[in-house]
């Protein structure tokens, strides 16, 4: 009963005109915050699967690093069992570390990445090659593939080079000297090729061949900086990361891709949230004016109030009447900002029609994902604003005093 109560008092024209606008504003108020909530989280969700896609091409599903210092040591046994180990596609084995690149009188630091044949099978850089062949060479003739921002810091063409870089590189076991170069190992090594997937990338690494990077540090010949591990199925990555650590032991550290870049992610999260919490301060202030709308609404149906209290109806019924005002006020307004946010990324992801200012990024527009629980999350949002903004008028109205004049 109190619902048709509400219904009509919502689609009724109101004596006062003022009580038809502000309860106007209210609706639109709440339809253009949940549109533009809506939206601004499609747009995270649409960056974030973005830039999950590109730092893919990098970061492998799982990563076994050592859990004190810099490098493990894993034996032919270890490495086989996680090779065979169920769920796991392929294993792949790195040597890691900061080198100087140079070039004549042009130098940089990179971090030099020695792979071995695996790296193929378990990473997306060779599909992103922009120049050249993926090559690393041998320990004894090394070939370097460099970053799209270290080939240009170092002033070569990647794939048409004919003269070598220099490598230098820290031992692993410094010598007392007193000369600091002899804690270095310089060698040389020809560029065969450029890849290009995301700035964070392609100005820092140059990847290798693992056993050229393991002579020049004076590693054993069981020791590495990481393995990297392909799996079959995605999916499970938690669930075959923990046995993993499991049976490797305390003296291994195993990452999941989320792991591995753990402060990207984070921060994608806050800010994703942030803008959220600030969005949802339209829903407040819309909140103030559906109390002023629904005050004013009390106050020209006293007599209305009076009538249904001479009928029997208790203060149960007059605050579910008005309580009932404002949900309706909250779920057509968000019902309408929902649909047109729907309506905007729909034209958003055929026809790209907001596009992205620069030219510094790989794609020229915003993308845009839809997801559901999203949705629930904006509606929900606004039906809770709106509850506890009707509250005070509705419980005002149930506590009117009994009142009937002739």
């Amino acid at each position: 009963m109190y619902l048709t109560f509400a219904w009509r008092y919502f689609k009724a024209k109101k004596s006062t005109n003022a009580i038809n606008i502000i309860s106007w504003v209210t609706l639109c108020v709440i339809a253009f915050s949940t549109m533009c909530q809506v939206l601004v989280l499609s747009v995270f969700n649409g960056f974030e699967d973005l830039v999950k896609s590109l730092y893919s091409n990098f970061y492998t599903d799982v990563r076994v690093i050592a859990s004190k210092g810099k490098t493990i040591f894993l034996s032919a046994e270890q490495i086989n069992s996680i090779k065979n180990f169920k769920g796991v596609k392929n294993i792949s084995l790195v040597a890691e570390e900061k080198a100087l690149l140079q070039n004549g009188e042009l130098q940089t630091v990179v971090f030099l990445k020695g792979v071995d044949d695996n790296y193929r099978n378990v990473s997306g850089v060779p599909q992103k090659m922009l120049k050249g062949d993926f090559e690393t060479g041998t320990a004894d003739k090394p070939e370097l593939i460099l970053g799209a921002g270290i080939e240009y810091a170092v002033g070569v063409q990647a794939h048409k080079s004919l003269t070598p870089l220099t490598v230098f590189l820290p031992k692993k076991i410094g010598y007392a000297s007193s000369d600091p170069a002899s804690s270095l190992s310089e060698g040389n090594a020809y560029p065969s090729g450029s890849f290009a997937i995301q700035q964070d990338f392609d100005n820092k690494y140059v990847i290798t061949n693992i056993d050229f990077v393991k002579q020049q540090m004076n590693y054993a010949g069981n020791e590495y900086s990481a393995a990297e591990i392909a799996l079959l199925n995605p999916s499970q990555t938690d669930e075959i990361t923990n046995s993993l650590q499991k049976m490797l032991g305390d003296n291994y550290k195993v990452q999941t891709k989320y792991q591995q870049n753990t402060s990207l992610y984070t921060s994608m999260k806050v800010e994703k949230w942030a803008i959220y919490a600030v969005l949802t301060l339209i829903l407040i202030i819309a909140a103030f004016n559906m109390i002023g709308a629904l005050t004013m609404l009390v106050l020209e149906k006293r007599k209305d109030i009076s009538v249904l209290q001479s009928l029997g109806a208790d203060k149960s019924l007059i605050l579910k009447i008005f309580l009932s005002e404002g949900l309706i006020l909250a779920i057509t307004g968000a019902a309408i900002g929902l649909i047109l946010a729907t309506i905007i990324c729909a034209l958003q992801s055929k026809f790209k029609l907001v596009k992205l200012s620069g030219n510094s990024f790989l794609i020229d527009y915003f993308p845009v994902k839809l997801i559901a629980t999203d949705f629930l999350l904006v509606a929900f949002t606004a039906l809770i604003i709106a509850f506890i903004a009707a509250w005070f008028p509705a419980n005002k109205a149930s506590h009117q005093a009994f009142e009937l004049r002739s």
